[in-house]
């Protein structure tokens, strides 16, 4: 099925123009001027003609479309030409994933280092409480279970700050409200081709297909 597509009716926009006409026609049983349709002509055969007169039925409406389009053509170059905002980043700074991997690693190898230190001093001191090997293998573990103690907290320093540097980049990422000048003249567009475009067409439609009046037979004698 071919429909013929009106000059001034963008593509992007087609596929409104078919929503419009189809609650049209799922409502038409609403509408006393439209109780024709499924008995003079069936929703589809409606549909397929008004389809194929989309450059005439289109017409009706086109002010309040021309309106909608330059609206709407204002409403991306404004998103487009936006300044960018000082918390917009795309990626982060190229020694990011290095601090982040330091940061995760150092409390890691010194809580490991720790442990055995002090494993294997508690044994020495305990085997030889006399060897001084020992107690500073104690003292080793102290001091690494101190780097691993620092350590943690700097993580968990670091990953606050991200959290509180990202909650601005997550806001201003967000999808924009809708502009309600353009929601009033898509609205605008939509109700004015409904009216005057497709709701007529549909009427002269079902029209043309009414049965002639039966004539009036002759009166005896004439």
């Amino acid at each position: 099925m071919h429909m013929n597509v009106a000059p001034h009716l963008l593509t992007e926009d087609r596929a409104e123009y078919e929503r419009v006409l189809d609650d049209a026609l799922s409502t038409a049983h609403a509408r006393p001027d439209l109780a024709g349709v499924g008995t003079r002509l069936t929703v589809a055969q409606l549909r397929s003609m008004t389809l194929n007169a989309t450059a005439l039925v289109t017409t009706a409406a086109a002010s309040e479309y021309d309106h909608f389009v330059k609206v709407r053509e204002q409403n991306r170059a404004a998103v487009g030409t936006r300044t960018p905002s000082p918390y917009d980043r795309d990626r982060p700074g190229p020694g990011a994933g290095v601090v982040a991997i330091f940061t995760v690693m150092v409390p890691v190898l010194a809580g490991a280092a720790a442990a055995i230190f002090l494993l294997v001093g508690a044994v020495l001191h305990a085997v030889a409480p006399t060897m001084a090997f020992g107690a500073t293998l104690l003292t080793a573990g102290l001091v690494f279970g101190t780097v691993a103690a620092g350590g943690l907290l700097c993580a968990a320093a670091g990953l606050l700050l991200t959290a509180l540097r990202n909650s601005p980049t997550e806001v201003s990422a967000a999808s924009p409200p809708p502009d309600d000048e353009l929601s009033r003249a898509r609205e605008a567009w939509r109700h004015a081709l409904l009216e005057r475009g497709i709701l007529p067409f549909l009427r002269d439609a079902l029209a043309a297909t009414t049965p002639p009046d039966p004539p009036v037979p002759w009166p005896d004698g004439a």
